[in-house]
Formats: C-alpha cells, structure tokens, sequence
C-alpha cells in the first residue's frame, strides 16, 4: 500500500469515527429531549445545543425533526426486538420468559428516555410511529404468540391469552422505566442500586412465570 493510500484510508476512518460520535450524541440528546417536551415541544435547536453540536451539524445527519424521531423510536424498537429473541429458541417458558424479562428490564435500566418517548408516543395515537405498529409490530407479535402457544400446546405453561401475557410483560417491565420517578420517590428519592434492579428482575420472574403455571411455586 502507497504512503498516499494509508494516508486516504486514515482519512476515511477517521471520518466515520467523527460520524458515529456526532450521530451518537445527537441520538442520546433527542432520546432525552423528545422524552421530556414530546415531539411537538421539541427543537432541532434545542436537541443540538444538548448535544454540544451546530444545528447545521445535524441536519447534516438528519434533514428534519421527523427523520431524527423515527431514528430515535426505531432504535429503542430494534432494541427491543432483539431482546425478544432470547424467546424464540427457548426450550420453555422458564427459560425464554425469564430470558425475555431480563433483557427488557435491562434496557427500561439503560434506556429509560427511549422507552418514555415511545410510550408517549402511543399514548397519543401514534401520530408518526402508526406504521411501526400496524407491520413490524404486528408481525412480531405473531411471531411470539406462535411461540407461546406452542409452549401451551406442549403442557409448559398454563394456557392464558398469548397476547395479554406480552401486554403484561410489557406494561411491567417498562414500568421501570416510563413511571422511573415514582420508584425513586418510593425508593428514599434516590434511584434502584445494582442490587436493587438484581432483586427487581428476580421478582417480575418469580410472579409471572408461576402466575402462568411455569414455574412451581
């Protein structure tokens, strides 16, 4: 390789470095600005200052605030999707179930300013996202309650509603993070320790996978 190609290739590398961080900041800060004001209350302006970048920085990256919250909701939606594979080669309910809770509980820990601005988003009809719910999501959620009933069919668990289980398991773990100031408050003002989200996850197992006849009490 020519010193002139090494130097081009450096060049370009760092190039995708500096893409990467910028869109990363620009990510975190509309995740948390979007959480907070909606998407109607938010700016470009005021995401860009959050992320210590012009505002001509990230309509470089995105050309409108709808391109940036359809990143935003699509993220914390392949997140989930991922997460939700832990179900799909599970032997049972035990292990897929409890695999799919922790992993859901983890990111209302990690990623609790995604989870807001999507469940506020839905509140409201989902104005922007409706697409999202009427194919990914739909397809999705056939895909789990295939899964589901074939544990039922197979005597794993007891045979409840596939559908209302994912309700369930949805509405608890996201709890954790769309309703996070009330725990705080309820846990002395200050947020859930290591252990506590430890114990946390551990209990949400417990209670639905013995509510289902998974798991003997």
């Amino acid at each position: 390789m020519t010193e002139t190609a090494r130097f081009s290739r450096t060049k370009q590398a760092r190039r995708t470095d500096i893409r990467r961080e910028n869109e990363r900041l620009i990510l975190e800060a509309a995740e948390k600005v979007f959480a907070e004001a909606g998407f109607g209350g938010a700016t470009i302006q005021l995401i860009a200052d959050m992320a210590g970048l012009p505002k001509a920085n990230l309509l470089y990256y995105f050309p409108t605030k709808e391109d940036l919250y359809r990143r935003v909701v699509g993220n914390i939606f392949e997140i989930w999707l991922q997460a939700a594979e832990a179900m799909d080669n599970a032997p049972g309910p035990v292990e897929g179930i409890g695999a799919y809770i922790d992993a859901k509980m983890e990111i209302s820990r990690r990623h609790p300013h995604g989870s807001k601005v999507w469940a506020s988003e839905v509140m409201h009809g989902a104005p922007v996202i409706q697409d999202y719910l009427e194919t990914t999501l739909r397809d999705w959620t056939e895909g789990r309650v295939t899964v589901i009933r074939r544990w039922i069919d197979e005597g794993q668990m007891a045979p409840v509603d596939p559908r209302h289980l994912l309700y369930m398991l949805w509405a608890t773990t996201q709890h954790y993070a769309d309703f996070g100031h009330q725990i705080e408050t309820l846990n002395a003002g200050k947020p859930l320790s290591a252990r506590q989200w430890a114990e946390a996850k551990e209990s949400v197992k417990r209670i639905i996978l013995t509510g289902i006849g998974a798991l003997k009490g």
